[in-house]
């Protein structure tokens, strides 16, 4: 009897190993919008000065500055979002790992003793049955086949899951970066449009104390020395908004470096030159862009495990088969290994649940969540497409604003030279030099500002090409 037990059970096995998987097989639709031949090759660049090479992992060492290559080091060590993210990619792995120890062999052992007293009745008897200790131990042994596939579909889901959280992860890191080096930005910035705003106010104040001079000495009215001192009054309200500018860059970094802003180093807090790029901004092409965006990657992966969960949904239709065997010990504690007490057995179990109680529901479910992350998938890829043009478009208004600020800048500073060559030589008053100083001054609050546009069109620029979420192995190791 057991030798054709056992011959049944491998041949049910052996049958059972050639069943179909249900549910679709994953591959990226041929008309995804990631296949669209407006995403392929080179992209459409404009007038920017940027080359068609790959972005660097460590784009921000570009600027070469030491010091906002320490910042960025410590906001991935120590960030709290990539923390949360580190958290979650361990907690996808862990499902993942449970989806994988689905089916398969399963043991368990169980033990129990009570002492108990038996209703003789229960045993048509109609006689008090005696009180005894009772004992009851037993193993089993079974293996859970995946007939449709199911429990496969289960792991393929799982495992897009967790690639999905890695993703998500990397996006993290690359929302990281550029907030550090945004934040940077605006310290330097604000500080050097404040200093600039500063020299501007001391002119404003030359040439209203003159204008006030030449009004008491009857050689001026009333209106010039309003305006004057309406001019320095305006320029000195704006001082406050460079120190907020500051103060918002400082605790920003505080945040993103997980650090006190007292904390953070005097030539950060008190940096007034903008990073500049040491080359021309690399920017790839579209078909490398696609591949590189860990949002893309994100949704890509989301689409395979929605595909998945239609496999898993469709396997709920159809029975699960199991096959094991059980042996143990039940009876009185004294008697407990003699042949009477001793049980065993072994065959296939078979457990279906009707598709009346909602299966196929959860298979359309599925499908139309499959649906709906395709549609996510596009808009996704789409997204990246638009961000990434208008990006360039931004950076490269943002360098033509600069050069002509820059000719202005020239114009004003060749004009604040001759009109002091013509005070010197008589020809010009010194309120007229004061106010060509005023003008040039002006320009290059301008012309700094402009300045600050350009580098945060180029992190946009970054951000929008997905460069940044490439990894250290020293920086892996949060993620595992």
């Amino acid at each position: 009897m057991r030798s054709r037990l056992l011959a049944v059970g491998i041949s049910l096995a052996l049958g059972l190993s050639a069943c179909q998987v249900v549910g679709p097989d994953y591959a990226v639709p041929a008309d995804a919008a990631i296949n669209r031949a407006d995403a392929q090759g080179e992209l459409a660049v404009g007038d920017a000065p940027v080359i068609s090479a790959p972005v660097p992992a460590d784009w921000w060492r570009l600027y070469r500055d030491p010091q906002l290559e320490r910042l960025v080091e410590q906001a991935l060590a120590a960030n709290t979002d990539l923390r949360v993210a580190a958290a979650n990619l361990g907690r996808a792995a862990a499902q993942m790992h449970e989806a994988q120890d689905r089916g398969g062999f399963e043991e368990s052992l169980s033990a129990d003793a009570q002492r108990v007293q038996v209703a003789g009745q229960q045993f048509l008897l109609m006689e008090k049955v005696p009180v005894v200790n009772f004992a009851n131990l037993n193993a089993s042994l079974s293996y859970q086949f995946d007939l449709f596939g199911k429990l496969q579909r289960g792991v393929e889901a799982a495992r897009a899951d967790t690639d999905a959280a890695q993703a998500a992860a990397d996006l993290t890191r690359i929302n990281v970066v550029a907030r550090v080096v945004s934040a940077y930005a605006q310290i330097c910035s604000a500080n050097e449009e404040r200093e600039v705003a500063l020299h501007s106010l001391d002119l404003q104040r030359q040439s209203l104390e003159l204008t006030r001079q030449l009004h008491a000495a009857g050689r001026g009215n009333e209106t010039e020395v309003t305006r004057s001192s309406t001019q320095f009054k305006s320029l000195r309200a704006s001082l406050p908004r460079y120190t907020a500018a500051q103060q918002a860059g400082i605790f920003q970094l505080a945040m993103l470096t997980a650090q006190p802003a007292e904390s953070l180093p005097k030539g950060v807090t008190d940096c007034r030159h903008l990073p500049e790029l040491a080359q021309q901004l690399p920017v790839g092409n579209g078909a490398e862009l696609l591949k590189r965006r860990p949002d893309i990657r994100q949704a890509e992966r989301q689409l395979a495990a929605s595909t998945a969960r239609i496999g898993v949904a469709t396997g709920e239709l159809y029975p699960d088969i199991s096959i094991g065997a059980s042996t143990g010990l039940i009876g009185i504690v004294d008697d407990l290994g003699d042949p009477s007490t001793q049980h065993w057995g072994f065959g296939p179990l078979i457990h279906w649940n009707f598709p009346s109680t909602g299966a196929r529901a959860r298979v359309h479910q599925a499908e139309a969540a499959t649906q709906a992350s395709l549609a996510h998938f596009d808009g996704v890829v789409l997204n990246a497409l638009r961000e990434t043009q208008t990006a360039l478009a931004q950076y490269s208004a943002a360098l033509q604003q600069h050069a002509a600020l820059e000719e202005t800048a020239h114009s004003a500073q060749l004009s604040a030279e001759q009109t002091h060559a013509f005070y010197q030589a008589g020809r010009e008053s010194f309120l007229a030099e004061l106010e060509a100083m005023r003008t040039e001054a002006q320009v290059a609050e301008q012309l700094a500002a402009s300045q600050s546009q350009v580098v945060q069109a180029q992190i946009g620029l970054f951000m929008a090409l997905g460069g940044g979420w490439q990894q250290t192995e020293q920086q892996a190791a949060l993620f595992k």
